[in-house]
């Protein structure tokens, strides 16, 4: 075994060379580390401003700037807690725009945010200084305001000023209005109730037409209570076949032929018995209910026009749609489909639709009027002189007929007005090719007259009350009219043969 073996020393030059890299290495671990520390306290900072400008933020709208809902109640919980130790006054106004939905979908929701953020500025400017001013809703406001009752009064007032004023976005110039609620603290509710109180107070100017205000009253809250209760029993109305329809015939202004029947909703309540339409659709329309209860009426209707079919009955039947239905892309699809399964011609079955709704010169309300135009079914206008009409409107519209309001009939008998009014809207309908139906006939000198203006269908209590599905077909049967009636008003043998089905115009 030979000596152990020894280390060869390292030469100077490879010495420094391996010690050099040595340092180089620890200058990059410590410009590395630097590095570090400052990409940290960067991010730090970051942080931090982040905080600082949702601390900003926090309790803000981020369309209007204004205060969230949220943030709005604190606002009121100290104002409230501040007013009991005190004799300090507070007025809550709860603002809501009206019609700013139609508008809202007309336009887009750019020219809707613009018209809302605008709406919020001028809030700010015309009540003095509130204590808060929120956003509370999609087109709702509030502002708490150190105000009494006869000020919050003058105050609201000065909102309404403020929001009638034309809103001008991009080109457009558009006019709204608004309802405002009124609740005083504490003598309209404790701090919980109070923005609750206030909206009552505004939803009961928007019944009444808007552009106006009122204060909350005890009597309001009753009326919501009963509302709601209306409201769930009417959620189930369909399911535990509480709705029903009647129908009213039209008859043939020449000879007193039944060419039609209109169906119209009835909702028998179990406790409360029958509930008028003019009660519940506009509780419905409010809640959301209006598409569900549309679909079945015409959904019943169709069904009850094939067994008249069956019967040899052959006739239009009529139902009402709101504005509502005609916003929802898929009514036309659903009538079509509907009328494939009851096997009923598209012409058979009359859409009655109020003039209001039908001269809503908006995108959707000319889609869902071309949506009709090419499905084949016969458009009515009811209503027809109570609203606005334009005629350049109503020209571009694929409707069939014109139903005139019974306003204009009940003194047609009487007044040279009246009858000149009638002869105006059976002119116009003549040069645009409509056929014009009077609703509410109710004298034989009201029918002679419209038979001598050249009206084409009668419709009313001269000729028969609405009634059950059950009795129109005896009546049908028998030509004697139920309940009452004018004999010679019926049905003709030519309308029951199956192989010639009654001509429509």
């Amino acid at each position: 075994m030979g000596p152990p073996a020894t280390a060869t020393p390292l030469s100077p030059e490879l010495l420094a060379w391996a010690l050099g890299i040595c340092a180089l290495l620890l200058a990059l671990a410590v410009v590395q580390g630097l590095r570090l520390l400052r990409s940290r306290s960067r991010l730090h900072a970051r942080l931090a401003a982040a905080r600082d400008q949702l601390d900003r933020l926090r309790g803000r709208d981020l369309l209007t700037g204004l205060s969230t809902r949220t943030e709005f109640e604190a606002v009121l919980n100290e104002a409230t807690h501040s007013a009991d130790r005190g004799t300090a006054a507070l007025s809550l106004l709860y603002v809501g725009l009206d019609d700013f939905r139609p508008l809202n979908d007309g336009y887009g929701h750019r020219v809707g945010d613009a018209v809302l953020t605008e709406a919020g500025a001028r809030l700010g400017r015309c009540a003095g200084t509130p204590l808060a001013l929120s956003r509370v809703g999609g087109d709702e406001f509030a502002l708490l305001l150190p105000l009494g009752g006869d000020d919050a009064s003058l105050a609201a007032q000065q909102v309404l000023r403020a929001l009638q004023e034309p809103f001008r976005v991009e080109a457009l110039e558009l006019q709204l209005s608004a309802s405002v609620g009124i609740a005083l603290y504490p003598d309209h509710g404790s701090r919980p109730r109070l923005l609750a109180h206030a909206a009552l107070a505004m939803r009961s100017v928007k019944q009444v037409g808007g552009a106006s205000h009122a204060f909350y009253t005890p009597a309001l809250a009753v009326d919501q209570r009963e509302q709601a209760e209306l409201l769930q029993a009417l959620r189930h109305a369909v399911q535990r076949g509480e709705l029903q329809l009647v129908y009213q015939p039209k008859v043939d202004a020449r000879s007193l032929q039944i060419t039609a029947a209109e169906a119209l909703l009835r909702w028998q309540h179990p406790q409360r018995g029958t509930i008028s339409p003019a009660v519940f659709i506009p509780l419905a329309e409010r809640h959301g209910l209006i598409n569900t209860i549309g679909r079945w009426v015409i959904e019943e209707a169709c069904r009850q026009a094939a067994q008249w079919r069956q019967q040899g009955l052959r006739m239009r039947v009529a139902v009402n749609l709101s504005g509502h239905q005609l916003r929802q892309d898929d009514l036309v699809p659903h009538i079509q489909a509907t009328l494939r399964r009851h096997k009923i011609p598209p012409e058979r079955l009359t859409v009655e639709i109020t003039e209001s709704v039908a001269m809503e010169d908006t995108a959707h309300t000319r889609a869902a009027f071309e949506r009709l135009r090419q499905a084949g079914l016969h458009v009515s206008i009811d209503d027809f002189g109570t609203g606005h009409s334009s005629l350049a409107t109503l020209r571009r519209l694929p409707a069939a007929e014109l139903k005139i309001d019974r306003a204009f009939i009940v003194d047609l008998g009487q007044s040279e007005r009246a009858r000149s009014i009638v002869q105006a809207v059976v002119q116009m309908a003549r040069t645009l090719e409509l056929r014009v139906v009077a609703e509410g006939v109710e004298t034989t000198a009201q029918r002679d007259v419209l038979i001598d203006l050249g009206v084409n269908e009668l419709q009313g209590y001269l000729f028969a009350k609405p009634m059950s599905a059950t009795a129109l077909a005896l009546w049908a049967d028998t030509d004697e009219p139920p309940g009452g009636g004018h004999a010679g008003h019926g049905f003709r043998a030519s309308l029951f043969d199956a192989t010639a089905p009654a001509p429509l115009k």
